[in-house]
């Protein structure tokens, strides 16, 4: 194929939207003067490369199953450093090897992408499990047992139950089933990162609920970490309901010490 002289734009396009993309197409795209047709090919490449890159993130779910583990859950947290709010926690089965356009580590993507990918891993993981540990649990037994505690509870609500867990930086000792902590797991694992993404929207959504209720704080913009605007606030009218006053600066300005 040397002429696509005779093909249209949407014929095209229509050729690499089915996925029979060939080498000899691929070439005759290249010469060809259209810009139309050179937008398609830099489309085409840009999803290839994510493609390649997700594919990279399967490595861990791939060494679970060449284990002999069949249902691999990722799990992974969202909020442990704010002010306020609870804690997010989730654990998410993928199907093997599903592509998710631009999955990665919550933090790294925008606020639009991770709402996308948000909906479309509730369509199509194969299990979710979520848990919200509130700012009171947090401070009576500190952030780090809260999160455990998250993660714990996420695991077990997951319909099937996974055979191996990959776990985003911290241990869990206590499971009935094979785990795997992973340090950054949430740019490594497509599962981590399915979670941490799930965690994250969900705590997201949860913060802007906040806001509606507490609209002097700005948890709509700041999720409840300590900007300058959350510390002006927390200067002007305390703590509501939902900080952790266990943190610093929370803890000092309730002290008298802020």
């Amino acid at each position: 194929m040397n002429d696509l002289s005779n093909y249209t734009i949407k014929d095209i396009e229509g050729i690499f939207a089915a996925g029979n993309v060939e080498e000899d197409f691929l070439a005759a795209c290249a010469v060809d003067k259209r810009k139309a047709v050179g937008r398609l090919v830099k489309r085409y490449e840009r999803e290839q490369q994510d493609r390649a890159r997700v594919s990279e993130m399967y490595a861990y779910e791939h060494i679970a199953m060449d284990e002999g583990f069949e249902l691999v859950a990722g799990v992974d947290e969202a909020g442990r450093g704010p002010l306020a709010g609870p804690v997010s926690v989730a654990a998410v089965i993928l199907p093997h090897d599903l592509y998710l356009p631009k999955i990665n580590d919550s933090k790294k993507i925008s606020a639009k992408v991770r709402e996308e990918l948000f909906d479309e891993i509730q369509d199509k993981a194969l299990a979710i499990g979520t848990a919200l540990i509130d700012a009171q649990t947090i401070d009576r037994v500190n952030i780090y047992q809260a999160t455990i505690n998250g993660m714990y509870e996420s695991i077990f609500m997951l319909k099937p139950e996974p055979q191996k867990v990959l776990i985003d930086a911290v241990k869990l000792d206590n499971l009935p089933m094979a785990s795997e902590s992973i340090i950054k797991g949430d740019a490594k694992s497509a599962s981590i990162a399915a979670a941490s993404i799930i965690a994250k929207v969900t705590r997201d959504r949860l913060m802007d609920a906040y806001d509606k209720q507490y609209p002097e704080y700005g948890f709509a913009q700041h999720k409840g970490y300590g900007t300058a605007q959350h510390l002006e606030a927390l200067k002007k009218y305390g703590p509501c309901p939902i900080h952790r006053v266990s943190f610093e600066p929370i803890r000092s300005l309730v002290n008298g010490r802020y």
